[in-house]
């Protein structure tokens, strides 16, 4: 995979977690106690952002994976994880799917779903080499980026793919087209950036990345390639962008802003990134509402809650809940735009289910609570 050299202070390679890692249950201190060690006086009370959560493409792959067992039982093989989210995972491991790295390892003939983050041409080459059923459950914003890359590739363009080597996306869209792609991790890579031809380059971005940190590395590849052409439409998602400007809303007004996501979810590590550089005084990421510590209350008279575009709602409420028990029951919702964006589900689940005769086949997009 090309890629231009990494700079030391660079984000590292973020790795597929395939094995969740265990609870560590830790005796609270009680509210109390947390009250008595605070630097203020005053009421408390939680700001919490909207949009958050389930975004309309999570929410598709995920009923995908669960029709899949409804239609075809258990076992169903899913390449790397669904979404980036421990608990959808591990419950969907309780229902019976199995989680794999690569196609080879699914037994031949066996039922394999492609995750919303998407796959090269060579993944699916290997699948059908081993006669495996697929369900592609690629969100179709990243679809929309993988037929952008082939489009420009087939007229001669070098694409520059901004993103984080590694991430399986990156890795999907990239191999649509490698012999036509650099992958750009960000701006201090800009300098060192070599090309074949500055006048026909075009770049393309990871759907999950933090605006303000694509628009500098943009602009610093302008710099140096002024003929440098913008893709025909935004390829960062909706749900990232409204996810990050609603805590941009939020964190200047927030002592502690919690978001709500798993370790290897890019976009919920960016909203962690986006508080603390809009105003935050201090922002934590958390999988689930044990691992707040209480100490972080102890200067916090406003809490902003959010949650990256995997995370179900329940997740939520399990943090606001807690909130709650120390005195943070108020809670004001920060809406700074409307979401009505629902996909259709995997034409693979939707033949099987007309063909069974359900007259409904679903279709992904809603606010879950589980």
């Amino acid at each position: 995979m090309t890629s231009t050299a990494t700079a030391p202070d660079a984000p590292a390679r973020r790795q597929h977690i395939a094995v969740p890692m265990p609870m560590v249950p830790r005796k609270r201190r009680s509210p109390e106690e947390v009250a008595a060690e605070s630097t203020f006086e005053g009421p408390r009370k939680v700001l919490l952002a909207a949009p958050r959560g389930y975004c309309a493409g999570v929410d598709r792959a995920v009923v995908a994976v669960e029709k899949a067992l409804d239609t075809y039982g258990a076992p169903v093989y899913v390449r790397k994880e669904i979404v980036h989210n421990r608990h959808v995972v591990e419950t969907l491991q309780e229902k019976g799917v199995i989680f794999v790295e690569e196609a080879d390892e699914v037994p031949h003939g066996a039922m394999l779903v492609f995750s919303a983050h998407g796959v090269s041409p060579a993944v699916k080459d290997l699948a059908e080499s081993r006669n495996l059923q697929t369900i592609d459950a690629t969100c179709p914003l990243v679809t929309k980026v993988h037929r952008e890359s082939v489009r420009f590739a087939k007229d001669d363009y070098e694409i520059l793919l901004i993103g984080h080597e590694g991430h399986e996306e990156v890795e999907g869209t990239y191999g649509e087209a490698p012999d036509n792609t650099t992958i750009v991790n960000g701006p201090w890579e800009v300098d060192d950036l070599q090309v074949r031809n500055p006048d026909r380059l075009i770049w393309l971005s990871q759907t999950t990345l933090s605006v303000d940190e694509t628009m500098e590395t943009v602009q610093k590849l302008r710099e140096r390639f002024p003929n440098l052409q913008d893709p025909p439409s935004d390829d960062i998602c909706y749900a990232t962008s409204n996810r990050q400007a609603a805590i941009k809303k939020v964190a200047p007004d927030s002592d502690l802003v919690i978001v709500v996501g798993s370790e290897n979810s890019s976009n919920s590590v960016r909203l962690k990134e986006v508080a603390k550089e809009y105003g935050a005084a201090r922002a934590e990421r958390v999988d689930y509402a044990n691992q707040v510590d209480e100490a972080w209350f102890q200067d916090a008279a406003t809490i902003g809650v959010t949650s990256g575009a995997s995370v179900p709602e329940v997740l939520v409420d399990d943090v606001l809940r807690l909130l709650a028990d120390y005195g943070y029951g108020e809670v004001e919702e920060v809406v700074t735009a409307e979401e009505d964006i629902v996909f259709s589900l995997p034409k693979e689940i939707r033949q099987a289910l007309t063909q069974a005769g359900h007259e409904d086949v679903g279709r992904g997009g809603r606010k879950r609570n589980a």
